[in-house]
């Protein structure tokens, strides 16, 4: 018996480091262009539903996609009812991996164990590597498949095991069972197979199976709940629809199989084919599985406006207003790191909502300036402070993620977003430094003329198109406008020059005094630096973006 649990133990073992080896291998080959989709694609409730669904039978995680569904919703950047498509295709998704066991390929698996050790050892190039976890990851599930049958097939010679096994037809234990050990591994995916591979061996009755299956559905909802906790109320609310979807398509199935599961089984074994082959009940099992999540998509539908209702009474509310003085991180979280393929594009968006604040700050500081308005320079000095706490901030996030597991195009852009941070705190330096001249110039009583005045708003105003533009490549990653930007930089670099001669002309004809000299010379170097950062911030992601897509145009950095 000892035997048996040992080899039970490590084929269970060897199934999940391949299901996890798969998942996560394709989150690092493709992780970055699923997320793409994911983000773009949930335009409606049903495109929502066909991405969730492609994207969870890709990845292999129904975990994955509510959880990064849940992570896009607590970042503002999906809508809920958009997210609602995206929790309904991922419940439909996550029947692939055990519809794929119940097809027994465990013959050929050695053949791809053997082929991802040659592409992971043998062959340098990172994306064959990653590539060959993928097709290892695959090799090793159905080995572990196999391990598992073998030792379940000796379990039909022990009358023990039969009695036990077969005495156990309570409904309600069978869903409750499924709902704890889903909640313990964290996938449905990894329970509904064991139960497709014990069907196969005769071990189990289809009717306690698809009771068992019930209970996996509300388990797999824990990834999604325990990541809501912390976040804001939209996400909380997208963590529930998932949870209450499943829970009332649980009730609807379970009342179901009480009054017609004669009838339900006859459906299901007519579906996956009768035979006397020790697959078919195993297969039915895993039809079973797909037709309930099928059949209760198809039901809650037209009624998920009322589901996502009833998520606002549970959760009341909306989220408190940011207080004044307080510093929050609205899209990333140190204390929890995301999903793999979410985690830099959350960085992404940080770094974002920091440069427009750096942006702001850089204009306030001047138009304090040319308003000669000592009033506003708490405000600037108190935003600066906040721009340098979000940017070590953003340096401890990407330092952590880089420290994992993440797509191979995510980790080429690595490199860039630490400059791309440095960058964006520089910018908001030069905020300071223009606060700190007007304050010089408030001790002193001095002004910039009119005409300097005018010469600085000119600047500024090539400057803002500088950091836009800029901002813009960053964000979106187009690169067709780098030497539109470059154009710019060039020009900042012209006005730095002759806005200096013509403040040396007017000095030099008394228009301006010469207590500001100095300063009106800091400030419009001070606008060249900017416009330095900001061209950084448009070409620093150059490098890693021409390696990651070969069609991107050569262009000279600046």
């Amino acid at each position: 018996m000892l035997t048996i649990l040992v080899s039970l133990l490590g084929g269970l073992g060897l199934f999940i480091a391949g299901m996890y080896m798969m998942s996560h291998g394709i989150e690092k080959v493709a992780g970055a262009k699923l997320r793409s989709i994911l983000e773009t694609c949930t335009h409606n409730r049903l495109t929502g539903l066909l991405v969730g669904l492609f994207f969870t039978a890709v990845i292999q995680s129904s975990s994955t996609a509510t959880v990064m569904a849940v992570t896009f919703v607590n970042s503002g950047l999906m809508a809920l009812n958009n997210a609602c498509g995206i929790i309904l295709g991922a419940n439909i998704g996550t029947t692939v991996t055990a519809l794929l066991v119940a097809f027994r390929l465990s013959a050929i698996a050695p053949i791809f164990v053997f082929a991802g050790a040659v592409m992971m050892n043998f062959i340098p190039n990172q994306v064959v590597k990653k590539s060959g976890e993928i097709v290892m990851g695959f090799g090793l599930l159905f080995v572990g498949i196999s391990t598992m049958s073998a030792a379940m097939g000796t379990l039909r010679d022990i009358p023990e095991v039969i009695h036990f096994l077969s005495s156990f037809t309570n409904p309600i234990l069978g869903v409750l069972m499924g709902f704890v050990i889903t909640s313990i591994v964290q996938s449905s995916s990894v329970t509904v197979s064991i139960l497709v591979v014990m069907g196969a061996q005769g071990l189990v009755d289809l009717r306690i199976c698809m009771f068992i299956i019930l209970g996996c559905n509300i388990g797999a909802c824990s990834s999604a709940i325990l990541t809501a906790i912390p976040c804001k109320k939209d996400a909380k609310r997208a963590a529930l629809i998932h949870l209450l979807f499943n829970v009332f398509g649980t009730i609807l199935m379970f009342v179901l199989l009480l009054l017609f599961a004669p009838q339900i089984e006859m459906i299901i074994r007519t579906i996956a084919g009768t035979g006397d082959d020790a697959g078919s009940l195993g297969r039915s099992i895993a039809f079973a599985h797909f037709l309930f999540k099928v059949f209760q998509v198809i039901v809650f539908y037209p009624f998920m406006d009322q589901i996502i209702r009833l998520t606002y009474v549970l959760v009341k509310g909306e989220d408190e207003v940011q207080k004044d003085g307080a510093y929050e991180l609205q899209y990333i979280n140190l204390s929890k790191l995301p999903n793999p393929a979410v985690a830099i594009y959350m960085a992404q968006q940080e770094m974002e909502r920091m440069a427009r604040m750096a942006f702001e700050n850089l204009n306030g500081a001047v138009q304090c300036l040319l308003r000669d308005d000592a009033d506003g320079l708490a405000k600037i000095y108190e935003n600066e402070h906040y721009i340098d706490w979000l940017s070590e901030q953003i340096s401890t996030y990407l330092t952590r993620i880089n420290q994992n597991a993440i797509p191979l195009r995510d980790a080429d852009l690595i490199a860039g977003y630490f400059h791309v941070n440095s960058d964006i705190e520089r910018i908001g330096d030069h905020a300071e430094d223009i606060a700190d001249i007007l304050k010089d110039f408030k001790l002193k009583n001095v002004q910039l003329s009119t005409e300097g005045k005018e010469d600085i708003k000119g600047m500024l105003d090539v400057v803002n198109k500088l950091m836009k533009d800029s901002l813009d490549i960053f964000a979106t990653g187009d690169m067709t406008h780098l030497e539109e930007v470059r154009v710019l930089e060039d020009r900042t670099d012209e006005l730095e020059t002759s806005l200096q001669d013509r403040h040396i002309q007017r000095l030099s004809a008394g228009k301006c005094s010469g207590e500001a000299s100095v300063s009106f010379s800091d400030l419009v170097s001070g606008l060249e630096r900017v416009g330095d950062h900001a061209i950084n911030i448009a070409f620093s992601l150059y490098e890693a973006k021409s390696h990651t897509q070969p069609g991107t145009a050569k262009i000279a950095k600046p």
